[in-house]
């Protein structure tokens, strides 16, 4: 892992680069892993209803509700550490936060899971075509997905739920408190004046648990694939709940790799939901290891190329993932697959 710069003086943010949009005709079916739409989740509860788009490009977005905080001091960022994350598109904030943070959510986490009725997990490939349409309409909710591995050649379970679920997504940021108040904190507020956003909303929030044995990987992708503005503005913030090593699945990034433009989307439209371009290769020598402690926070650029591997430990590697864009100057783009009935709350609004 690469070492963490600090400083204590300001400067000009990275800049954001408006992006050419392409399609091209093929269609083909799609699988996505952690950070993306999973075509293979399972979940343990029914579907909720269908959503609609919210600043789509070709209506008028809903009315914006009121910021939870003013906008905090800028600065927060200091020149290094904005320097860093220009060049190497991630930034490893160790420590972010405290024990007691880390504490409060997977307690709330295995509360939930607790009180998670099991009886309709179904591994069968009918239940996982229904799955994919769970998925997607699961961006208003709090819902629950399921490994492959937990489930055996009969489509059950093979352990206990609490060593089964991939991931719980994708609005624990709106329902629950105990998630609201960590993502709506000044300690998430504090990062984006640095980096010039105006209103800066959450569109997205993920808890991965990466269980020992079954946690699967998360291929080598761009954030901006699944969650597009025009011009791009989607920033990852990865919160390590526990250590994330080498041995059970830490992240890896491409450093710079943001500079060279995004390379595929994901399009979700009236004809389906595809890629608009091959699926990118790369180098597994050009990625690093971005080994972090438990509290520590990495923040990714939109476009930087990451991935993480299966975990075959005994170990797990829990992280709690926001994904935000700025909702000002900046236009939701059509085909995303996130269509929310309702637009998303900002976390602060600069004057």
């Amino acid at each position: 892992m690469q070492p963490q710069p600090t400083g204590t003086t300001e400067q000009p943010a990275p800049s954001r680069t408006p992006l050419t949009s392409w399609r091209s005709p093929s269609r083909r079916s799609i699988e996505l892993d952690d950070h993306g739409a999973a075509g293979r989740s399972r979940s343990a509860s029914p579907s909720p209803p269908a959503s609609q788009p919210f600043l789509d490009s070709t209506s008028s977005p809903p009315p914006l509700p009121p910021p939870r905080a003013a906008m905090p001091p800028a600065g927060s960022l200091t020149a290094e550490q904005l320097s860093f994350f220009d060049a190497n598109g991630y930034l490893v904030l160790e420590p972010f936060s405290g024990e007691e943070d880390v504490r409060a959510l997977r307690d709330r986490m295995a509360e939930l899971i607790a009180g998670l009725d099991d009886g309709g997990a179904d591994g069968t490939q009918h239940h996982r075509m229904e799955m994919d349409d769970y998925y997607f309409n699961s961006a208003e909710n709090i819902s629950f997905f399921y490994e492959d591995k937990a489930f055996g050649d009969d489509g059950c379970l093979k352990q206990p739920k609490e060593l089964s679920i991939r991931l719980v997504g994708h609005a624990l940021h709106e329902h629950d408190p105990v998630f609201k108040k960590f993502s709506f904190s000044e300690n998430i507020s504090s990062i984006f004046p640095s980096l010039r956003y105006k209103r800066p909303a959450i569109v997205q929030s993920r808890y991965i648990f990466k269980l020992p044995g079954v946690g699967s990987e998360a291929i080598p992708h761009q954030d901006n694939t699944y969650i597009h503005t025009e011009p791009p503005s989607c920033t990852g913030l990865w919160f390590a709940l526990e250590d994330a090593t080498v041995n059970n699945g830490c992240l890896w990034a491409i450093p710079g790799s943001h500079k060279n433009g995004l390379k595929i989307r994901m399009i979700k439209d009236e004809n389906g939901t595809y890629f608009d371009r091959p699926t990118p290769s790369y180098d597994h020598k050009e990625f690093v290891p971005l080994e972090v402690k438990s509290g520590s926070l990495v923040v990714i650029h939109g476009n930087l190329v990451h991935k993480s591997a299966e975990n075959l430990s005994p170990t797990s590697r829990h992280a709690f993932v926001l994904h935000l864009v700025d909702t000002e100057g900046c236009e939701w783009s059509k085909g995303n697959w996130i269509k929310r009935k309702t637009a998303p709350e900002a976390i602060y609004v600069s004057s």
